[in-house]
């Protein structure tokens, strides 16, 4: 029986190398963008996974009770992967901006069409 200890960080490194590819091999740039998109949830995936903390709770600390933090999960990487979350989607919003407006100035959005029209 293979070892599912760390599934999670296999799952990262697939998604990583998927988004690696689907930036680097399509010439369209909804495509490519779709790339970057994958990679950054493998990076989120990635964080949130070094985060996790088997028999650890939410670190809310009773009254009356001992603060110790080895029994709790640190809530930063979480806060801070929310934080990304919210610039990837502001990045993607952005992008497709972009990519609207390329589309209706130029007709295409093939990465080496765009070139040409660029070079005459």
């Amino acid at each position: 029986m293979p070892d599912t200890t760390h599934l999670q960080y296999w799952l990262a490194g697939l998604l990583l190398l998927i988004g690696i590819y689907g930036v680097l091999v399509p010439r369209n740039l909804i495509r490519k963008l779709m790339g970057m998109n994958i990679m950054q949830a493998a990076v989120i995936i990635f964080f949130i996974a070094l985060a996790a903390k088997l028999g650890a709770s939410l670190p809310v600390v009773r009254y009356g009770e001992p603060a110790l933090a080895e029994q709790y999960v640190n809530p930063l990487p979480h806060a801070l992967m929310l934080t990304a979350i919210v610039v990837s989607v502001s990045t993607t919003g952005v992008a497709l901006a972009l990519i609207i407006r390329i589309q209706r100035r130029f007709g295409t959005l093939d990465e080496r069409e765009l070139i040409d029209q660029l070079r005459r």
